[in-house]
């Protein structure tokens, strides 16, 4: 099998640190200087580590988030040795000069150089590297260090600008963070775990159709799942999971319209939906699916995560039935639609306790979206969830028409990660780890919070947490749907909704991707308020303007 990704070395862009007195390195400042990269004999220019009792070491910066590993080529010392070094990775600073995490993907390496040659480390998500010679009396001659990044080339088909350039850097951020985890398969992150997790995938898939368009890496990762986990079964092990394969089904079906792809999904789709039937009581209309929660906030809260089960099949059923639908099965159909309404009918009550679940019940139409936004999603906006679910509380909100209120959540819950150094999204964050804390492109200093290695809790504690998550990147996706303003009505964008809402801002301009090509659009508000837009779509797309009946 050939590798359809693309192999790019990048420099450094500065030194962070080195160590000074006798074990400084000599002529480091080479290393971020563009040439051949190629080692010569005798060695012409080189940065040099000299260990004379005391251990050389540097820490480079390739300033942003890489998928790959690094190479160093070295030169020929009189020795004719290199010797031993230490390379640790590092998405921040801290980790990069401390202990870093190893439970999946190893970012602390102990390996020999070769003399006048070149070798490669590392299958990790990183963006700072340091050396470290272990040998006493070892002489390492670096003519390069280069990261080696490896990721699919793609286009950036879908666009996003706006006059405000924080919305602006959240969007390219989020794009860049999932273009980075579609790697072999749509992986959640790129240091640690390089599992499918279907959960994550949602609002991964919805990126990737507001920016990249159709990519077999999302199919790929969905058949791969399906494939592992009988349909009596849960996906990841976690019921929910698998309710989100079936929605993954149907946003992907509206957006490219690929009916024999989904026509391969049916038998399983339609046996997971009836053994999710067999956990909904027959006389109360309870859900009983064994879950336990729907990010890692909402864990603490059972009952919590019991409503937002409810919430969450029903729209299951819902995709389920508009997937036979579009499949001519009928009678499927008929039977999910049925159990949606019976769903519906012994519906759970407004949760004030939970945004997540709150978010559900109002995108499943069990609970007034309006209510659920002024009770409870607008409460202290930027606490109490996940940046995973942050994209559906913004779904539920701009359902109650809150787009001002959704553009602010973007700027104050996402922003705070680019103001603390990220170039990409991370798997959590509260924004009260942004007080008192340091940039993680920055060493640690006394006094202040080291925000990688001090905090996280549940399985991203500490130097764990992962610094590019692409369950974090929905606001990329919920800019082009709702900013704007582009709904695939038709399968394969055949037709599609344009209802712009720019809440605060002056205009939007960009390019969403179709089946067909691009639609590029400008909408500008006008003295009186009014928006005026300009739109240029693919003449197979039928453009509906505003909301449809």
């Amino acid at each position: 099998m050939i590798d359809p990704r693309t192999r790019t070395y990048l420099l450094p862009t500065r030194i962070v640190w080195q160590t000074t007195g006798a074990a400084a390195p000599e002529n480091a400042a080479h290393l971020l200087r563009p040439g051949h990269c190629q080692a010569t004999y005798p060695t012409r220019a080189c940065c040099r580590l000299t260990h004379r009792g005391a251990a050389p070491s540097l820490l480079l910066d390739f300033g942003r988030e890489i998928h790959g590993g690094v190479q160093i080529v070295t030169g020929a010392p009189v020795a004719h040795q290199a010797g031993r070094v230490r390379i640790h990775f590092g998405e921040s600073a801290s980790e990069a000069m401390g202990d870093p995490n190893n439970d999946h993907a190893i970012h602390d390496h102990v390996c020999y150089l070769p003399w006048c040659g070149a070798h490669e480390v590392g299958n990790t998500g990183f963006r700072f590297v340091r050396l470290d010679v272990l040998d006493e009396g070892a002489v390492v001659e670096l003519a390069a260090v280069r990261a080696v990044s490896l990721m699919h080339d793609l286009p950036y088909i879908g666009r996003f600008h706006c006059d405000d350039d924080r919305l602006n850097a959240i969007w390219q951020v989020g794009a860049d963070t999932v273009h980075l985890c579609m790697q072999d398969y749509l992986w959640d992150g790129i240091k640690r775990d390089r599992l499918i997790w279907l959960g994550d995938m949602y609002p991964e898939v919805a990126v990737i159709n507001a920016v990249f368009g159709a990519h077999p890496v999302a199919p790929r990762s969905m058949d791969v799942i399906r494939d592992a986990t009988p349909p009596t079964e849960w996906m990841n092990t976690i019921s929910s999971y698998s309710l989100w394969w079936v929605l993954v089904q149907r946003l992907w079906y509206r957006q490219h319209g690929d009916r024999a792809y989904l026509a391969a999904q049916h038998a399983y789709l339609t046996a997971l939906l009836r053994h999710c039937l067999t956990f909904i009581d027959a006389e109360t209309g309870a859900v009983t699916l064994p879950c336990t929660m729907l990010d890692h906030p909402s864990s603490r809260q059972p009952e919590s995560v019991r409503r937002g089960t409810h919430a969450l099949l029903l729209l299951a059923l819902e995709a389920g039935a508009e997937c036979c639908a579009a499949l001519d099965d009928h009678a499927a159909e008929a039977e999910f639609r049925a159990a949606a309404a019976r769903l519906g009918e012994h519906a759970p009550a407004l949760d004030p306790a939970s945004k997540q679940a709150t978010a559900l019940l109002a995108l499943a139409g069990i609970v007034d979206p309006v209510e659920a936004n002024r009770a409870v999603l607008a409460v202290d906006p930027c606490r109490g969830h996940s940046p995973f679910f942050g994209y559906f509380i913004l779904q539920a909100r701009a359902r109650a028409g809150d787009y001002p209120g959704c553009l602010d959540l973007i700027r104050d819950y996402w922003g705070p990660m680019l103001d603390l150094g990220a170039t990409t999204f991370w798997e959590h964050f509260e924004v009260e780890w942004a007080e008192h804390a340091g940039r993680i492109d920055e060493l640690p200093v006394p006094g202040t919070v080291d925000v990688h290695a001090e905090r996280g809790e549940f399985c991203y504690t500490g130097l764990r947490h992962s610094l590019c998550h692409g369950w974090s990147a929905g606001p990329t996706a919920w800019l082009s749907e709702h900013v704007l303003g582009v709904t695939p009505l038709l399968p394969g964008c055949r037709a599609v909704r344009i209802a712009p809402h720019l809440g605060d801002l002056a205009f939007a301009e960009g390019a969403y991707p179709t089946p067909y090509g691009p639609i590029v659009l400008v909408h500008r508000r006008g003295a009186d308020g009014t928006v005026e837009s300009a739109i240029d779509a693919p003449e197979a797309v039928q453009v509906v303007l505003g909301a449809p009946a």
